[in-house]
């Protein structure tokens, strides 16, 4: 176990060190610059989409949903659209990435927490969320193409370029408020991490171990919305990260200790969102973007999955 995870640390730190400092060409200074933020944003992102879909996987004992399913990603998206269209792209909101982002991550994170207040009221089922999650999804997403189609073509390209992920041109103060409040995110999840555990066997036996179930799930549901957010919020949606990289971590440590599927799904999303970018910018040469290279291959994973599980 521990050799694994030192063996995903030394491919961490050696994919990072050769996209810092490798090709770096004429412009070396900004190139290292630049590469710093992005790598910084990648580290962020990834910690987030990792640590977010286990926890949510292991509440919703299923390894095949991820946070996306609750429609952050399709309200992110009508957020900006609405933005434009009601604003305009001159506006200081619009523009301006950390107001931007703060309104974002705020909206998005309201949102969530009314949704689980409405549903853990009552302590319905988890599977419930999951299912609204679904219908407010879709209904943000149509929402959205629908004030799509009514915007100026030309403020549409600002709204085309967040449809995609990207870690290009981050501002640092932006970043800043991602790391700080990931940063708070994660000492929540750290003091949760002994109730993780026992969450993989289910609601009925958590319960007979003495565990407070509902107040549990409520707490690590609203810290899996705020990372979720701040991942979207930052770079854009990347619908199936979260689905690979939780599967091959199941796939490589066969153990249910969340402390070691934490890190190592953290140091495999970083890894995969490095290969990513180094493959958008040097083989496609900024051609296509790494939400689509993600997609396609998390799509082709998902079915992978879907087959393997019907043929058990």
């Amino acid at each position: 176990m521990d050799k694994k995870i030192y063996f995903l640390i030394f491919i961490a730190l050696f994919s990072v060190g050769i996209y810092l400092f490798g090709f770096m060409g004429e412009f070396s200074n900004y190139a290292l610059k630049n590469r710093s933020l992005q790598i910084a944003s990648i580290v962020i992102v990834g910690i987030c989409i990792a640590v977010s879909s286990i926890v949510f996987q292991t509440i919703s004992n299923n390894k095949i949903l991820t946070p996306s399913i609750i429609g952050l990603d399709s309200l992110y998206m009508l957020l900006q659209s609405c933005l434009v269209f009601i604003l305009g792209s001159t506006n200081l909101i619009v523009y301006k990435e950390n107001i931007n982002f703060l309104l974002s991550l705020f909206c998005m994170v309201i949102f969530s927490l009314l949704l689980y207040k409405l549903l853990f009221k009552n302590e319905r089922n988890i599977y419930l969320i999951m299912l609204l999650g679904i219908i407010f999804g879709t209904f943000f997403s149509t929402l959205g193409t629908f004030f799509e189609v009514l915007i100026d073509p030309d403020e549409f390209m600002i709204i085309q370029g967040r449809m995609f992920a990207s870690f290009d041109n981050i501002a640092i103060d932006v970043l800043f408020l991602a790391s700080i409040i990931t940063l708070i995110s994660m000492v929540f999840v750290v003091k949760y991490l002994k109730f993780l555990d026992p969450l993989v066997l289910g609601k009925d036996l958590s319960i007979n171990l003495g565990i407070n179930y509902h107040k549990i799930i409520k707490h690590l549901m609203i810290i899996v919305a705020i990372l979720t957010s701040i991942s979207t919020a930052l770079v854009g949606p990347i619908t199936f990260l979260g689905l690979l990289i939780c599967n091959i971590t199941y796939e490589l440590f066969k153990t249910s200790k969340h402390k070691f599927l934490l890190l190592a799904c953290s140091l495999i999303a970083i890894i995969f969102l490095i290969i990513g970018v180094f493959f958008v910018s040097r083989v496609f040469e900024y051609n296509t973007t790494i939400s689509v290279i993600i997609n396609f291959l998390g799509g082709i994973y998902f079915l992978y999955l879907v087959f393997k599980g019907s043929k058990l």
